[in-house]
């Protein structure tokens, strides 16, 4: 599996950013860019189904993590921050009680290693009514996922998706129908019968219910030497809602690990 990637600058450790469901990297450039800036090496990855990745095979965590692995053995990337957000950050952990000797730091954001129930359906719903064939522009398909999502910077999210095709009309960057039968595949649980020793910090946004404080023993039975940074004013997407705030913690947490 060839994963599509984009990499930003060419001297300092890899930092490798996997995004979440129904996102693709274009979501992470202007943060990628700015930790660049700070002397990292940085590779942002669409996830299988995502992006311009190959959406084809299962959407599971073992499958994305053993991705992870044939990429970063692909492009001979050793000893590299590992950051992932929602569904990347499930992608993260699930590589690192595969493959725990290759772990050197982690950043997971707004996730945790417990099962999460379907919560999606609305959105797939909405995405699903929107007729791909004979839409001609955003606006119409944002008409119709509005009567299914109130909140516009979800939907203005979840349409960057929407791009139009070289023989015109228009497609979908993720795989929808993949996404729709296995959304309970995005929720699994990551186990692991061994502590991850590797210095991990776990961001959360303060407005996010996606770690609570009693997720906090489970995730140290996994992840010991955890830590937690909570984000203030941000919700479950925080590196897009509180830039700066992400950055200087990420930043914070490298100065202090490396």
């Amino acid at each position: 599996m060839q994963l599509n990637y984009k990499q930003i600058g060419d001297n300092g450790r890899p930092l490798i950013i996997l995004h979440g469901v129904f996102g693709f990297l274009d979501n992470w450039l202007t943060i990628g860019k700015t930790i660049s800036e700070h002397g990292y090496k940085v590779f942002l990855v669409d996830q299988r189904h995502h992006g311009r990745s190959p959406h084809e095979g299962p959407l599971d965590f073992p499958t994305l993590a053993a991705d992870l692995k044939g990429f970063l053995e692909e492009h001979q990337i050793s000893d590299p921050i590992l950051i992932g957000h929602s569904m990347g950050g499930k992608t993260v952990m699930e590589y690192a009680v595969t493959y725990p000797e290759s772990i050197k730091e982690l950043v997971i954001v707004d996730i945790g290693p417990k099962a999460y129930p379907i919560h999606h359906k609305k959105i797939l719903e909405g995405l699903n009514a929107i007729q791909i064939g004979e839409i001609e522009n955003r606006n119409q398909a944002d008409e119709v996922l509005s009567e299914y999502e109130p909140i516009l910077a979800v939907r203005q999210f979840l349409l960057k998706n929407l791009y139009r095709k070289d023989e015109g009309g228009f497609g979908w960057r993720f795989n929808l129908p993949v996404l729709t039968s296995d959304m309970s595949k995005v929720g699994a649980e990551i186990v692991s019968e061994q502590k991850i020793e590797a210095p991990t910090l776990f961001i959360k946004g303060e407005n996010s219910k996606y770690i609570v404080e009693e997720d906090w023993e489970g995730i140290q039975k996994i992840f010991p030497n955890a830590r937690l940074e909570t984000i203030s004013g941000a919700g479950h997407w925080v590196q897009a809602e509180q830039p700066k705030a992400f950055v200087a913690a990420l930043l914070k947490f490298l100065d202090e690990t490396i």
